[in-house]
């Protein structure tokens, strides 16, 4: 997950990308730019790169929950993608783009429960089990009992999640399940640095274009194209701007963990809530989730994730920035067979956002080796050795 997925594998990667965009991707031409040429760190809309987007109804012993969906295609399987932890369903926007150039399937982008625009009751239960079953609970809701051939693809977080609602046969027309740059072995060493890197990251940014030109300087995403769509779900205006009611420190953890017995604490306190409502006036936009709270869910993601993948009955393949993410679990069942693999070098942990391309040609091998779609636009199939 942006923070916490490149924590996961934090001093795996290299330290600064030699230059965005690199890695595959149809925008690295346009990163190499000129001298005295500006980058264009603005926004761009969803629209350039899906064809749709619904607010998909859940019903549930509490309620109403609202997913939001971004859609692309009319025919083939469903590709349902899952992004990684404090990410949205816009972090496969460029993705998205390829893949439908290459074969004919449809594409569903899931903003996970917590995340982007969707909206839900209990919005801090984060657990796999939770996510888990709101997967196939959009999916019931979207298609009935009659659901499409659909294959889940899901980046680190996502890929857990993916991997859970498959070994729990959530979705019962499953194709295929891909993982992309989620390994167990990797992700549990990683667990007790994910908070010093919440803590390292700005918590608050300006403009939208300080926030997407922040991930792209730090490495978080290596694709100028993508950052632009993508970031729009990640960070949102902090509430205190609009609303007196909604002036919650930003500046996390400062004001609650005062001792409300301490001499003066009340005036410490008011000082520190003008110094907060200061920062928003100047930095109006902050995350959308605060990832360090979810904590607690992190052991239940990623623990046994290998040999769930390794168990789950149907074809699958395994996207990694680099080889030596693999565990033992997995070393051995890539050897026997298990699934098919693949390592998309010089990519950062977001690797469909880095390479989209490259993700694009990989996915789209697989359902076409496997029969499950068809090519279009003369793709041809480059099949890897491993």
């Amino acid at each position: 997950m942006s923070a916490l997925e490149k924590s996961m594998h934090l001093g795996r990667l290299p330290s600064r990308p030699p230059l965005p965009g690199s890695g595959g991707s149809q925008s690295g031409a346009k990163m190499r730019m000129g001298p005295g040429r500006k980058r264009d760190f603005s926004p761009v809309s969803w629209s350039q790169y899906f064809e749709s987007m619904e607010d998909v109804e859940v019903e549930n012993e509490t309620g109403k929950d609202t997913f939001r969906v971004y859609k692309s295609g009319s025919e083939g399987p469903v590709l349902l993608l899952l992004h990684g932890g404090g990410h949205s369903a816009l972090s496969w926007a460029v993705f998205t783009a390829a893949i439908i150039s290459r074969v004919q399937c449809r594409i569903v982008a899931l903003d996970l429960r917590g995340h982007g625009e969707t909206k839900v009751k209990n919005s801090e239960d984060l657990s796999a089990e939770t996510m888990a079953k709101d997967v196939g609970n959009v999916v019931e809701a979207m298609y009935g009992d009659l659901p499409p051939p659909i294959m889940l693809i899901g980046h680190s977080m996502g890929g857990a999640i993916a991997v859970h609602t498959a070994s729990c046969n959530l979705v019962p027309s499953l194709l295929g399940l891909c993982m992309i740059d989620v390994v167990e072995g990797t992700a549990m060493d990683a667990l007790n640095s994910m908070q010093n890197f919440l803590r390292g990251r700005p918590k608050t940014f300006k403009s939208l274009e300080n926030a997407i030109e922040w991930s792209v300087k730090s490495g978080q995403i290596r694709n100028l194209e993508s950052a632009r769509v993508s970031m729009v779900g990640q960070v949102k205006q902090c509430e205190g701007i609009t609303s007196p009611e909604g002036s919650k420190s930003i500046v996390e953890g400062i004001i609650e963990e005062e001792e409300e017995d301490e001499e003066g604490s009340e005036s410490v306190n008011k000082r520190k809530k003008e110094d907060d409502m200061e920062t928003k006036k100047d930095h109006p936009y902050t995350w959308r989730i605060e990832l360090a709270k979810t904590e607690k869910y992190w052991d239940g993601w990623f623990r046994g994730l290998s040999n769930l993948f390794l168990s789950c009955p149907i074809p699958k393949l395994l996207l990694l920035a680099g080889v030596d993410r693999l565990d033992k679990d997995l070393t051995i069942g890539q050897m026997q067979g298990k699934f098919q693999m693949q390592v998309l070098p010089q990519c950062g942990h977001a690797v469909h956002e880095d390479a989209p391309d490259k993700v694009a040609e990989a996915v789209a091998t697989f359902l076409i080796r496997h029969r499950f779609a068809e090519p279009i636009g003369g793709f041809q199939c480059v099949f890897p050795g491993c």
